[in-house]
């Protein structure tokens, strides 16, 4: 079976949030574009929150300059379908949190798109990368998957993890 394999960062130097994915879904991977599926509250929520719209390359400038950074805990993996539970666990490979903090030293908060990517990072990050005076945060998935909550909940935790007040 054929690995799904993420994407680079979406981040500048002086990010001060990381939000956390798992791995891209395969309507992610097809686009090349963090959350491209159509049903994904993601951007959704970013627009609501930063007013960030336009095209993917926008977005993403507009996301970075509000501070925030986007990436997954995985790098690659096997995972047929695009569900978090169907990822091999076994197959995981993660990225470079290492080398990521080092380069960018302002970030503050980490905030954990949907359980997995919580549960991704504790198994496989944590062992070897402290991550000392940043605060983290799950927060329920984007996901059209995730679908017990309604957007305005989502919304609402995303706000409070993410806007300074």
């Amino acid at each position: 079976m054929e690995r799904s394999k993420g994407f680079s960062s979406v981040a500048r130097a002086d990010a001060r949030s990381l939000i956390l994915g798992s791995l891209p879904g395969a309507r992610s991977i097809a686009e090349q574009q963090y959350y491209a599926h159509p049903q994904n509250a993601f951007w959704r929520i970013m627009r609501e929150l930063f007013g960030i719209e336009g095209d993917y390359e926008t977005r993403c400038t507009q996301l970075s300059a509000n501070g925030i950074a986007l990436w997954d805990v995985l790098h690659s993996s096997i995972r047929p379908g695009s569900m978090d539970a169907d990822i091999q666990m076994g197959s995981a490979a993660v990225n470079d949190f290492a080398a990521f903090f080092a380069a960018h030293p302002d970030i503050r908060t980490v905030a954990f798109n949907g359980k997995k990517a919580e549960q991704l990072f504790v198994r496989f990050v944590e062992p070897d990368v402290r991550i000392v005076g940043i605060r983290r945060v799950a927060l329920p998935s984007t996901s059209p998957a995730y679908a017990s909550m309604p957007f305005s909940g989502k919304l609402k935790l995303w706000r409070d993890a993410l806007v300074d007040k």
